[in-house]
């Protein structure tokens, strides 16, 4: 069986389309990049202000003054754009980004998304993620399906503090892709070696099982 990480960045790949304008936020969304079905153009926006980004630099190509949000040195596509983080921030609020893809700690029945812990503390802090979930069109979380522990992710209610209210669309984990409905949360699909059983068990959110479950 492959890689959580390639299992979870492969399936989120398939929701982008031709054109979209996206924000992918660090570490495990980077890898969503390498995955893109063949034939379609996306256009990557990182909030420290570049819209165009290109796959992570190399050696032979790196350009120190080039890097995306989370420090890494990155590349830009013909036609690409640089900006300061007003403009960037402005472009992420006003509502001109298509999907943000971006990790979690906690998600919870009503779409609500913690991603942070407690600002000004050495853990993970919000960053962009407030604006960017709060402006997108479409904000996709991929996560683990459980914790380096073994507790669940998917919660009934988030107990860590929140960086957005209902607004997250699709969960995908390397287990199942589920959406966020009013109604609640919807399985819609399970890995091919998983099961609804399997995933019922490892999440402690009621989920609504439609007659028919994908498989990815």
């Amino acid at each position: 069986m492959e890689d959580a990480k390639v299992i979870i960045s492969k399936r989120a790949a398939r929701f982008l389309h031709d054109g979209d304008v996206i924000n992918l936020g660090i570490g495990m969304p980077e890898m969503v990049a390498n995955y893109l079905p063949e034939g379609i153009n996306v256009v990557f926006q990182s909030e420290n202000g570049i819209m165009g980004m290109g796959p992570a630099a190399t050696d032979e190509n790196e350009d120190t003054n080039i890097s995306n949000a989370g420090s890494k040195y990155v590349t830009v596509i013909p036609g690409a754009m640089f900006f300061d983080s007003a403009t960037s921030f402005g472009l992420i609020r006003g509502g001109h980004v298509d999907v943000t893809i971006l990790g979690a700690l906690q998600v919870d029945e009503e779409g609500s998304l913690s991603s942070h812990i407690i600002p000004g503390k050495m853990v993970p802090g919000m960053g962009g993620a407030m604006d960017l979930v709060s402006g997108a069109d479409n904000v996709i979380v991929i996560t683990t399906h459980t914790d380096k522990k073994g507790g669940p992710k998917i919660l009934k209610k988030n107990t860590l503090p929140l960086t957005a209210y209902k607004r997250v669309k699709w969960i995908i984990t390397e287990l199942a892709v589920i959406e966020s409905t009013p109604e609640g949360l919807v399985l819609r699909e399970v890995n091919e070696n998983s099961s609804v059983d399997e995933v019922v068990s490892k999440t402690e959110a009621t989920l609504i099982i439609p007659e028919t479950v994908g498989k990815f």
